[in-house]
């Protein structure tokens, strides 16, 4: 930890983006983990709306800069396959 004022601040200010990040990305990790586990117990009425959520908090962590562009676009497509897959196989 620093000593001057400037220092202070910004330990400060990093703890605070790390626990924003953290809970952006906890919220992210459920809704994809609602979405496969509905995918697992053949739950195929709630997919859409579960594959819309997982969607949504991926894009919103990409657009704060939590997790790269290439990682949020790699995400939505192997889930939506997942679900293309799942709705085929019904």
């Amino acid at each position: 930890m620093g000593k001057n004022r400037s220092a202070i601040k910004r330990a400060r200010k990093s703890e605070e983006r790390r626990r924003r990040n953290a809970a952006l990305k906890s919220r992210m990790k459920t809704e994809i983990k609602k979405l496969l586990a509905a995918l697992s117990a053949k739950e195929l009425d709630k997919v859409d709306g579960l594959l819309r959520n997982a969607m949504r908090e991926i894009y919103k962590a990409k657009a704060k800069g939590v997790i790269h562009k290439n990682k949020a676009a790699r995400k939505v497509s192997r889930l939506a396959k997942k679900v293309q897959e799942a709705l085929r196989a019904s």
